[in-house]
């Protein structure tokens, strides 16, 4: 068999295509692993600083422990009777409660810094129109969750904790645990504070086209229903609670399809890249027109 010299040049040639792709597939793996590991460690600084922060917190509330226990009790002591105070079965609970209490408290102060954290992680990834739509969410599930705890705190526990001591006999000295009161506020302030997000659930969901507001308006009668079996199922059993935490849920929904009218759905993956381009293409021209009439002036 005798091989001509174009033979041997094609043979070169494809030789060096295929030496340089697999030089490239090689350079776009490693760039691929260096950006996957630059962003690990970008999320290991993010999160050192939000501990960090929660840590400062803690370490400037630590010293207020009793203070600050004091405070989260005042609604039960308000409606003890007088003199009466609460129970410390264990051995270190005197000491571990507060302590517990102001790590949550610490917790709930620095949440801001934690989430603007999570937003700064994720951000450059996010399109623009998703930019200008997570600074609202992110600020109204913040402010949505602390009026919940608010209130619960102000309105639900001084009507729960009246209701529930008016019912003990007059044999029955009220004296609850610290530890069972504390798992108690802590359960119906997550409780509280997650149903008040419900206005910006239901924004979202319009938002992103996962459901209309005539789809959601008509499942407004299986919302109420639900409302309730919550209600019934993060709230001690008597009528009071579950009608204080069932009736906000329901108005909330109601607030959030009004809301939801504003904001209307978000455009679609196809159409935010074609405003991208259109908006690079505006950019363009402008620049162009801008050295064109340089150019002229000069001549």
């Amino acid at each position: 068999m005798v091989c001509r010299p174009g033979d041997l040049t094609d043979v070169s040639q494809n030789t060096d295509n295929s030496s340089s792709d697999d030089s490239g597939d090689a350079s776009r793996t490693e760039a691929g692993g260096e950006s996957f590991i630059s962003h690990l460690v970008e999320l290991r600084q993010r999160l050192v600083r939000a501990a960090g922060a929660v840590l400062v917190i803690f370490i400037v509330l630590s010293p207020f422990m009793k203070q600050i226990f004091d405070l989260v009790s005042k609604p039960l002591m308000h409606a003890l009777p007088e003199g009466t105070k609460l129970l410390a079965t264990g051995v270190i609970s005197p000491f571990l409660v507060p302590l517990k209490v102001t790590l949550f408290v610490s917790f709930l102060l620095g949440l801001p810094y934690v989430l603007y954290q999570a937003w700064a992680f994720i951000a450059p990834g996010l399109y623009q129109h998703e930019k200008r739509l997570a600074v609202p969410v992110l600020a109204s599930s913040v402010g949505m969750f602390f009026l919940g705890m608010a209130y619960c705190y102000f309105v639900v526990f001084g009507f729960v904790f009246r209701f529930i001591a008016g019912f003990a006999p007059d044999s029955v000295a009220v004296a609850p645990d610290i530890e069972n009161y504390l798992s108690f506020v802590m359960g119906m302030f997550l409780a509280f504070g997650m149903t008040f997000e419900v206005p910006v659930v239901v924004v979202l969901l319009v938002r992103f086209g996962v459901a209309s507001i005539q789809q959601l308006k008509e499942a407004r009668p299986y919302v109420i229903v639900g409302a309730f079996v919550v209600a019934a199922v993060v709230t001690p059993p008597d009528v009071i609670s579950q009608l204080l935490l069932a009736v906000p849920l329901c108005i909330l929904y109601e607030v959030g399809l009004q809301v939801a009218r504003f904001v209307g759905r978000s455009p679609s993956r196809a159409e935010a890249d074609a405003a991208d381009a259109a908006a690079e293409a505006d950019t363009a021209n402008t620049a162009d027109a801008a050295r064109t009439a340089e150019a002229t002036k000069e001549t």
